[in-house]
């Protein structure tokens, strides 16, 4: 099967291009947001393969995945003049949850039967946003496993955020002073030197930095779910995050501390750092549970589903 998707989000994509398809993704000689092509910092497949407006135009097309608002009309112009539903199949990838209001904000794509399908990445996903009559999939992430890597040997906690600066409260930049001031505290992420942080850092290298701190902290309070979150418990790394949006299922009872508590979360995170031998025997459960949850063959194996049954 041939795949039309733009490269959105990087980790995400990663693992997609992983399955037994073509994976066609637009490039553009500025490698721009709607043209970004195949990923320079992650091993990706030849199989994931760069196309050209022109080339695109000409090229065999089974499905379309589309996972931003301005490419539903993007992908026409890409596909010479193909229409969605139409010509060709489409679902539409929604990331992120509702940026208005929590449980009244509208889909973009409520409604439109020329789409097969709207595929959300967590069910929480699926319940906040108003999907209206759209076919509704759920797709929880997968990841490809990084392996067991942790160390712990520095007593810190870690945070990955990009962006806090600009993104601020839904990412819990405000919580970082709190955390600071009980555990030293080594913040990562794109601009993130803003607020003292170590700046961005390529995902390999990441993973081992990572892997060095006693404890990963997830400050997100709105988002569909970090992947970083679910590669830190790949690594084996124990993990205390806010209890908020999917974080519950990621994360069951004894496989890392949860609390909308923000009290509790740091003194979750002062136990860990202080006992190296629990902060280890919480990763490796959290590993265990996010391997079975969160594995790459699971994820692949539920796109085929869905990519067969638009296909069809």
């Amino acid at each position: 099967m041939k795949v039309f998707l733009w490269h959105v989000h990087g980790s995400y994509t990663t693992a997609l291009v992983q399955g037994g398809h073509d994976y066609l993704l637009p490039v553009e000689p500025d490698r721009g947001p709607y043209g970004r092509g195949r990923a320079r910092t992650w091993h990706w497949p030849q199989r994931a393969r760069e196309v050209t407006r022109a080339q695109a135009a000409e090229a065999p097309v089974d499905v379309v995945v589309v996972q931003r608002p301005e490419e539903l009309a993007m992908a026409s112009e890409w596909l010479g003049g193909r229409r969605l539903g139409r010509d060709v199949p489409a679902v539409y990838l929604e990331h992120n949850t509702p940026s208005g209001a929590a449980v009244t904000t509208r889909h973009p794509v409520a409604d439109r039967r020329d789409l097969s399908a709207l595929v959300h990445v967590t069910h929480s996903n699926a319940l906040f946003w108003d999907n209206g009559s759209a076919r509704v999939r759920v797709i929880e992430h997968g990841i490809i496993d990084p392996g067991y890597r942790y160390d712990g040997t520095l007593p810190h906690a870690a945070v990955v955020v990009n962006e806090p600066a600009r993104r601020g409260r839904p990412v819990g930049a405000d919580l970082l002073p709190r955390l600071r001031a009980a555990v030293p505290l080594d913040l990562f992420g794109a601009d993130s030197e803003v607020l003292g942080g170590r700046g961005d850092v390529v995902q390999s290298r990441l993973h081992d930095e990572l892997a060095r701190r006693r404890v990963y902290v997830h400050t997100h309070r709105w988002t569909s779910l970090g992947l970083s979150l679910l590669e830190a418990m790949h690594l084996g790394i124990p993990v205390v995050a806010l209890a908020t949006t999917e974080v519950s299922r990621a994360v069951p009872e004894g496989c890392g501390f949860i609390s909308t508590d923000v009290e509790e979360l740091v003194e979750a995170v002062r136990v860990l750092i202080a006992d190296p031998e629990r902060a280890r025997a919480v990763g490796r459960l959290g590993r265990h549970e996010v391997r079975r949850r969160y594995g790459l063959e699971r994820f692949l194996d539920d796109w085929d589903r869905v990519l067969k049954e638009v296909a069809a």
